[in-house]
């Protein structure tokens, strides 16, 4: 508990995300641990399949890195039949190091191999350049930019939100 509220509760991780604001501990443990910890036991094919982050190979770090996930594209919002949505978070202290890149890559790859996904999508603010670089660095590629409606837009909403994805077909060709 105390390592995902300090996560969720980090204004640099939050900034970009819903409303912009860092999410109290007392959400965390009321509402954001439970969900995850359902959506682990579900798996990507009934809600959301989130795996939590750890340094155990002695990268200097140590436990809780953050987590990853991977849903059905239609619970976020997005188009029905639009495949599997990665998402992750990450603390600051490990940004720029590789971790956010290698596990997108292990999703989609588990995304095709194991769970049978025709396409893997992603979404992100315009302007969180180094989100967008890792899903690049994935092998997703830009689909659209798209706008919301937001109650209280928070800064960056103005420049909308992205779109990315791969395919079966084009992940396939990667490989070969």
């Amino acid at each position: 508990l105390d390592a995902l509220a300090d996560l969720h509760g980090d204004p640099r991780v939050m900034r970009r995300i819903d409303d912009g604001r860092p999410v109290s501990r007392e959400t965390v443990e009321r509402e954001t641990l439970p969900a995850l910890l359902r959506e682990y036991r579900e798996g990507p094919t009934g809600s959301l399949g989130c795996l939590a982050a750890e340094d155990i190979g002695g990268a200097g770090e140590g436990g809780f890195l953050g987590w990853f996930s991977l849903r059905p594209a239609h619970s976020t919002g997005l188009r029905p039949g639009d495949g599997l949505e990665l998402g992750y978070r990450l603390r600051p202290a490990v940004w720029g190091r590789g971790y956010a890149t290698e596990g997108a890559r292990t999703l989609v790859d588990t995304a095709f191999t194991d769970l049978g996904a025709e396409r893997v999508v992603a979404t992100t603010m315009t302007v969180n350049t180094a989100s967008r670089r890792v899903l690049e660095k994935a092998g997703l590629a830009l689909v659209r930019t798209f706008f919301e409606e937001w109650p209280d837009p928070i800064e960056g909403a103005e420049h909308g939100d992205v779109e990315y994805a791969l395919t079966r077909e084009e992940w396939s060709g990667c490989l070969g």
